[in-house]
């Protein structure tokens, strides 16, 4: 009697999901089963892209626009691939929790979430013209200046 050899596909492939990505953002995030992050993607994308084309974006915003083009590019193909790893080991195949929503960093201060809301308390007050988007982005190298003081802070606190 012959015996047959059955070899599993992978559930999901890495080179489609990439793709999918390239071709129309957070596309390989709803083909990888990860549908909040895709809607989050369609979002991010939508915004950076309504604010570049507004023409008061300064070259920072194309540099954020085209980084997160890529990082969406690349993790759609990283979560592929971590879904093929996890089949292969024997398990569903489904995407592991921590792979839904990437954290932004793991300080254990408030310092990212205070970021966050000054930074969308901002582009509100944009959107309802009560100050003027170029005006914010002449002030962009403050962000970078205040987390390089962050940073320091954090060293010296932990050298003590």
């Amino acid at each position: 009697m012959e015996e047959r050899i059955i070899v599993k596909k992978p559930p999901k492939s890495p080179f489609l999901a990439g793709l999918l990505s390239f071709f129309l953002p957070s596309a390989g995030s709803f083909y990888n089963g990860e549908y909040v992050k895709g809607i989050i993607y369609i979002f991010i994308f939508a915004g950076l892209v309504t604010m570049q084309g507004q023409g008061k974006g300064q070259p920072f915003l194309g540099i954020i626009l085209a980084g997160f083009y890529f990082f969406q590019l690349i993790d759609s193909i990283n979560v592929a691939k971590a879904i093929n790893r996890k089949a292969m080991l024997g398990e569903n195949g489904e995407p592991a929790p921590s792979l839904t929503i990437p954290e932004v960093a793991k300080t254990g201060s408030v310092f990212w979430g205070v970021v966050l809301m000054a930074l969308g308390a901002i582009f509100l007050l944009a959107n309802f013209d009560l100050i003027d988007y170029g005006h914010i982005f002449d002030f962009w190298p403050v962000v970078i200046i205040i987390i390089g003081v962050k940073f320091v802070v954090d060293y010296f606190s932990k050298k003590k």
